[in-house]
């Protein structure tokens, strides 16, 4: 079953687990919809397939925080909300070399290859890229491992991991993006951890979610 972290007649806000898919893909293998919809319907005892609308996705390695509209007025109203920016969104990543400063900002032009699923980090402008801008600040290191908050300004495809890769930084177990080899369970060292978003229905205050940390070593060795 799903994880969730907060709900209401409008909105599921799930913790994904690394592995898992947003949607469907060639796979076939079953995703985070499909496991979304059969909540609905077997809480509210639904018949028939219940509504879930995707608003934002992570990629398949990633965990943490997904928002998703049991309405199809909530959809439309948070990709109005995402589209303008309104929101924050804060990760949460694991490197095995540190960037230069403990704290900044991060300005790429990332290009995304659609042939290879693979972003391109780019230190200026080139034909179709689009500007990637991050800040982040470094949390904690342990055991040459260095745990950083990231909020992002920009949302581009696998932005953290083609910028942080940029740098010479990869996301431990990111082979994708120059990791030196993977972690057992194949995810990456990257989770969303909290989101803050004004709520659909104006008048209701903002919400703030915050996804646990997954319970691979990895991640236990920084918070413990």
């Amino acid at each position: 079953m799903v994880d969730v972290l907060w709900e209401d007649n409008h909105l599921l806000v799930i913790n994904k687990p690394a592995g898992l898919a947003v949607q469907g893909d060639l796979t076939g293998d079953i995703h985070l919809l499909d496991l979304a919809e059969r909540y609905i319907a077997e809480k509210y005892n639904k018949p028939g397939k219940a509504y879930i609308g995707l608003v934002h996705r992570l990629d398949r390695p990633v965990s943490g925080v997904v928002i998703l509209a049991k309405t199809s007025k909530a959809l439309t109203r948070m990709n109005e909300i995402f589209r303008d920016k309104k929101n924050t969104k804060i990760y949460h990543a694991i490197t095995t070399k540190a960037l230069p400063n403990e704290e900044g900002t991060l300005t790429h032009h990332l290009l995304k290859n659609s042939e290879t699923k693979r972003a391109h980090a780019y230190n200026s402008h080139k034909p179709g890229t689009k500007p990637g801008i991050l800040h982040y600040k470094l949390l904690k290191n342990f055991a040459g491992r260095s745990l950083y908050e990231i909020r992002l300004e920009t949302g581009r495809f696998h932005q953290i991991r083609a910028q942080l890769s940029k740098m010479g930084c990869p996301i431990l177990g990111d082979l994708k993006y120059g990791a030196n080899e993977p972690l057992p369970d194949r995810s990456i060292g990257l989770h969303s951890r909290t989101l803050i978003t004004p709520h659909v229905v104006s008048s209701q205050p903002s919400i703030t979610v915050t996804a646990p940390h997954p319970k691979g070593t990895w991640w236990w060795d920084l918070f413990k």
